[in-house]
């Protein structure tokens, strides 16, 4: 029987997921993987497809950056669609054998297993053939409404990119476009139809349970947990006039910019780690706050990928102290958040960073440290 591997990744970036399901499908077609299914959240973001129609994306540049939405284009089929938290995205990033060779049937298969987790809950979706996707209700009737959109890759019979599953996602956010360039029939979530929330895990294990059976694959455990690590934003002064903190790694570890990063050790909080690492790589000891931000990557290029997930922190410097960097750092600079933006060179970095910016607005950030 083939297997299945499925990871619940959490909150990815859009960027970083782009790169775990490439470099996930570089493994599977070099044999270093089996079958993989990812699950995950995007923050908000647009995603416009090959066959993507400029007019149905509804808002301004202006507007999309006052709503905290990103805007990408990818290779995947179909028009334009929304991914956002309270929605499960999957990758099934698999290499069809000889007998399910057909483009056809694997959009089917994939739009089955939505389906079926869906009459698990009582709801019963169906396919409209016109239009792409899982709907609830009728063709041509006044509340057809989407619930799933499908929008697939496959080259040389290798899959990528998915399907996206509204659970409980922000639905305003549907107003910014027009969904798959259907004008005719709205969207809908899971939430909107029960009434109520619903557990995001516990439909990412209905999704794997029907997967595994209607690909008729034995599910796999990952074979190593991700590495936990965390970040830590180091912020001077408040609001418009906050300064952050960004250190420069030596030649030898990538010469770049970024704010401090650490692995979380043996028997240590993510907390203690970033209260450590501050210690170690600043000379300062701190107390840090969390951002209530926690995603998934790709460590560098390796295959098969190595799977991070980080959490990440601020603390507040008073002014006069003074930075006594680690063996890991050559520079360090304080500088605005634009500035930091621009030099960082990785997705989540620069979220923690909006993150802590926003956080030193506030009022009396300190009086909600963690240690």
């Amino acid at each position: 029987m083939n297997t299945l591997t499925v990871y619940r990744l959490g909150k990815v970036e859009y960027g970083d997921g782009l790169t775990l399901m490439q470099r996930f499908a570089d493994a599977r077609r070099q044999g270093l993987v089996g079958d993989s299914l990812l699950l995950l959240e995007h923050p908000p973001v647009l995603t416009l497809g090959r066959g993507a129609k400029r007019e149905n994306l509804l808002a301004s540049e202006e507007r999309l950056g006052t709503e905290g939405v990103e805007l990408f284009e990818t290779n995947r089929g179909g028009d334009v669609t929304y991914h956002g938290p309270g929605q499960i995205v999957g990758y099934p990033i698999f290499q069809l054998l000889e007998g399910r060779r057909d483009v056809r049937r694997y959009v089917r298969d994939v739009e089955r297993c939505i389906l079926q987790t869906l009459a698990e809950y009582g709801l019963q979706a169906s396919i409209i053939p016109k239009w792409p996707g899982v709907w609830l209700g009728e063709e041509g009737a006044p509340d057809a409404r989407k619930i799933g959109a499908i929008g697939v890759h496959i080259s040389r019979w290798l899959t990528t990119h998915g399907f996206a599953l509204n659970v409980n996602t922000h639905l305003p956010h549907f107003n910014l476009i027009v969904p798959c360039g259907i004008r005719e029939a709205g969207v809908t979530s899971m939430q909107r139809e029960l009434g109520h929330a619903v557990s995001v895990p516990e439909v990412e294990e209905a999704l794997a349970r029907h997967f595994c059976a209607v690909f008729e694959s034995e599910r796999q455990s990952p074979a190593a947990g991700p590495l936990k690590t965390i970040s830590a934003v180091l912020v001077r002064g408040r609001g418009p006039e906050a300064r952050v903190l960004l250190v420069r790694r030596v030649p030898e570890r990538g010469g770049f910019w970024q704010i401090v990063t650490g692995r979380v050790e043996e028997g240590e909080t993510a907390a203690q780690a970033a209260a450590r690492e501050l210690e170690e790589e600043t000379g300062l000891r701190l107390p840090v706050v969390g951002l209530e931000y926690q995603h998934a990557f790709a460590l560098g290029e390796h295959l098969p990928p190595r799977l991070v997930e980080e959490t990440a922190f601020a603390a507040w410097c008073p002014e006069g102290q003074e930075v006594r960097l680690g063996p890991e750092h050559d520079a360090h600079e304080w500088v605005d958040a634009r500035t930091a933006l621009e030099r960082l060179p990785f997705l989540g970095l620069r979220e923690a960073v909006r993150r802590a910016v926003r956080a030193s607005g506030r009022d009396a950030p300190e009086a909600h440290a963690l240690i």
